[in-house]
């Protein structure tokens, strides 16, 4: 560690320490039903929405908390495995992990890794200073992180707990907590998506974006991806660069060349966004679902500097076939054929994909559930994303079925529809965290108040000691 990180690390400690106030632990720990203790939040992700959010409940004094991840320490989140970008898409000053404390933001760890020349030199951030800057940031922070930790399964259990089964090295253990925050990135609460007319195919031939795949075995291979937002021109420029002949298949009649997501990024809306009613919220999110994610301008060169690179505008599946190593697609414009098949079509939304809900998946609330949109704002796959309460809770589609399921709070892409970009943007979270905490903390307090209301009324600590004089004799 060179200098300059010692020194920006205790920078961090000494300007935490200043503003912990007000610092008193308020939480009384609690016993599982097996006598075991209890945390008061389990975070089910070790990327930087989780590790973010535990940041954020040890600044509220929320310390009895632990994250678990699946992944192997550094390998969390897309950063070093299927993001396939040089550098991140946000503009470098964008801030986020750091909640606005100066000392903790990524400027910062650059400036104290590299020199701050370098910083202003500096285009993008690469994607793995990224990733190297989020594992210094959950050090310096001392948040708990188990890794090699994956969650089967979430239930209920006695005294307000939720039990959660996790598999790791060691074997199978029961996890019990007050609070579960499923903080799990892009396929939270359901998959990748592939489009019906390649859901056929073997996935020798056809993958969706996030697989890992062997670009290198692709070169001299015709390639066929299948969409046009960042995610998709990220894997067919990795092709393009191992050697492949690269055909982007783009179902609109023209790419989309404008980034929603920068309109999107001001205190109001961040702010705000979820305290809106039912109406504006699904207008907003269905025109910025109805686009995709935009891609800087790198992205494009990426791609077109090579003269392997084949666009092809209005051009959605229509059917597909594989005939013998190969896949033939049918397009209104052409029929291609190709060696292999990247879907970057997105997310689909299925709960009960995901086994950690099987306990409760069929009860969870959607916004079709609770919103019925004119038929000028119809969109169904929209009406799939879960409905979230203002604590970022999951909500129940028949009340009393699961109440237990609104202890389980979503922090992930899927929370999109209810709070706008949050859980999946990095730009977010200074607005998006607090939120969190405070919905998460909020209950923890309201689950207690019979406590606090006692302990406040046996309260009898003095803060002065009075010398009293005393009392004069009388004179006869």
């Amino acid at each position: 560690m060179n200098d300059a990180l010692k020194a920006l690390e205790a920078q961090v400690r000494d300007d935490l320490h200043k503003i912990a106030h007000p610092n008193m632990p308020w939480l009384q720990p609690k016993s599982a039903p097996d006598g075991t203790p209890a945390l008061d939040v389990l975070i089910v992700g070790a990327g930087q929405s989780g590790v973010v959010t535990a940041f954020g409940l040890l600044r509220s004094q929320v310390s009895n908390i632990l994250v678990v991840d699946k992944s192997a320490e550094g390998r969390e989140g897309p950063w070093l495995t299927y993001a396939r970008m040089p550098t991140l898409r946000s503009p470098k000053h964008f801030t986020g992990p750091d909640l606005d404390i100066p000392t903790l933001t990524y400027q910062s760890w650059h400036e104290a890794m590299f020199g701050k020349d370098h910083w202003q030199a500096l285009d993008r951030i690469p994607r793995g200073h990224w990733a190297d800057y989020l594992l210094w940031f959950r050090r310096v922070t001392d948040v708990p992180v188990r890794n090699g930790c994956e969650v089967l399964d979430i239930g209920p259990a006695a005294n307000g707990l939720l039990t959660a089964t996790v598999q790791s090295a060691g074997g199978i253990e029961v996890i019990h907590a007050r609070k579960i925050v499923l903080a799990t990135g892009q396929e939270g609460m359901g998959d990748w998506m592939l489009p019906e007319q390649l859901q056929h195919l073997p996935r020798s031939l056809c993958v969706n974006a996030s697989a890992d795949i062997d670009f290198e075995a692709l070169c001299g291979k015709t390639v066929a991806v299948i969409g046009a937002g960042a995610s998709a021109f990220d894997n067919a420029a990795t092709a393009l660069e191992a050697g492949a002949d690269v055909h982007l298949l783009c179902r609109r009649a023209e790419i989309q060349i404008v980034q929603p997501y920068h309109w999107l990024t001001f205190r109001g809306l961040l702010r705000h966004f979820s305290e809106l009613d039912d109406v504006w919220r699904w207008r907003f999110m269905r025109r910025l679902m109805d686009l995709r994610e935009g891609f800087p301008q790198p992205t494009w060169d990426r791609c077109a500097r090579h003269a392997s690179f084949h666009l092809h505008e209005n051009a959605p599946i229509q059917s597909a076939q594989k005939i013998g190593n190969q896949v033939t697609l049918q397009t209104p414009q052409d029929t291609f054929t190709a060696d292999f098949v990247i879907c970057g079509t997105g997310i689909d939304m299925d709960f009960a994909s995901r086994r950690e809900l099987h306990n409760c998946a069929g009860n969870i609330a959607t916004w079709s559930d609770r919103y019925q949109p004119p038929e000028t704002e119809l969109s169904p796959r929209l009406g799939y994303f879960p409905y979230l309460g203002d604590d970022y809770a999951l909500m129940e589609r028949v009340p009393g079925t699961t109440p237990w399921i609104s202890d389980i709070h979503l922090f992930a892409i899927a929370s999109t529809m209810s709070f706008g970009p949050s859980g999946s943007s990095i730009n977010a979270m200074t607005t998006a965290i607090p939120k969190l905490v405070h919905g998460l903390t909020r209950g923890l307090f309201r689950a207690d108040i019979e406590r606090y209301w006692t302990a406040f009324e046996a309260y009898d600590v003095p803060q002065v000691t009075i010398a009293r004089q005393p009392a004069a004799a009388s004179k006869s």
